[in-house]
């Protein structure tokens, strides 16, 4: 303990890039099983809003993404649209491959995520907070996906990133084939443990209760995959939109004008988070290779081939 081998790291998310990073999104947040943490969440509730990046690391580093956020708030000088900031810091737990008790995530290597997140492809599989998970018994990590939806003639966009750390290797459907009932053998943890954070990002223009009801539709693309949220399973959903920035963007207490999609078309975005939520997860195991981690612990990849 405290020595090692370091099996994690964080992810960091800024909704509106860094040029944004002082303009809050309309969003909603859902738990289907609450072992976990998901900081921020209350206020999320209370406001609608989402004014923070957002962190995801292992369970006992959570506090301190949380802490180094607010650090980076203030050094550049971003406001939350009061005199204080409540982060949204997530986690799953990487014990089973990390030493975890070390404490290996410091201060800086949160403002180092916040400073190095750009916009292109996502790194998939075994990075930042990802390194140390497992999936359905295989190595896991880092999943996304996204759909272009068309709604009355204009087109939005949908994404998902998750970080991937559950499942019992026998519950593993893909496509609607269980294939993990199959792929018997080479299981570290022979249980299902672990936990889920989904993060549902959209450009399509909705009020935080909409973005509630995208949050609430994360299970069907999760139960897509087998899993059916076990006991000791964290799995917290936060979904926000981009549009609406200059409404976002006036801090003042005059009336606003917001855009939003009715509720009779939502379907197509309820749609598209299952699919995306389903392919990211199926993702975060395709691009992962087999670890070896604390006490010589041996996480297997997905035999594709198989």
């Amino acid at each position: 303990v405290g020595k090692g081998p370091v099996r994690t790291g964080v992810t960091a998310i800024l909704p509106r890039g860094r040029a944004g990073a002082a303009i809050p999104c309309a969003a909603g947040t859902y738990a289907l099983n609450g072992n976990g943490e998901m900081t921020g969440t209350i206020w999320i509730e209370e406001s609608g809003e989402l004014q923070t990046p957002i962190t995801i690391t292992n369970t006992h580093s959570c506090g301190v993404t949380r802490d180094a956020t607010i650090r980076w708030l203030v050094a550049d000088g971003i406001g939350t649209g009061q005199d204080w900031g409540l982060p949204v810091a997530a986690e799953t737990y990487d014990g089973d491959l990390n030493d975890i008790n070390g404490f290996h995530v410091t201060v800086e290597h949160t403002l180092r995520a916040l400073d190095g997140a750009r916009p292109g492809p996502v790194e998939l599989g075994s990075r930042g907070g990802g390194t140390g998970m497992i999936c359905y018994d295989f190595k896991g990590g880092n999943g996304t996906a996204s759909r272009l939806v068309e709604i009355a003639g204009r087109r939005y966009t949908l994404g998902v990133f998750l970080q991937a750390n559950f499942g019992r290797r026998e519950d593993l459907t893909v496509l609607g084939v269980p294939v993990g009932a199959r792929l018997a053998g080479q299981k570290l943890r022979g249980r299902d443990q672990g936990s889920v954070i989904a993060i549902v990002a959209t450009d399509a223009p909705l009020l935080a209760h909409q973005a509630k009801r995208l949050a609430r539709r994360v299970p069907m693309g999760l139960a897509r995959t087998g899993t059916v949220g076990n006991n000791s399973s964290g799995d917290i959903f936060l979904a926000f939109s981009t549009a609406n920035e200059a409404a976002f963007r006036d801090r003042g207490k005059s009336p606003r004008a917001m855009e939003c999609l009715p509720n009779e078309a939502l379907d197509p975005l309820f749609a598209a988070t299952a699919e995306a939520v389903e392919e990211a997860v199926i993702d975060a195991m395709l691009v992962n290779r087999t670890m070896v981690g604390r006490d010589g612990n041996r996480s297997a990849a997905l035999p594709v081939e198989e």
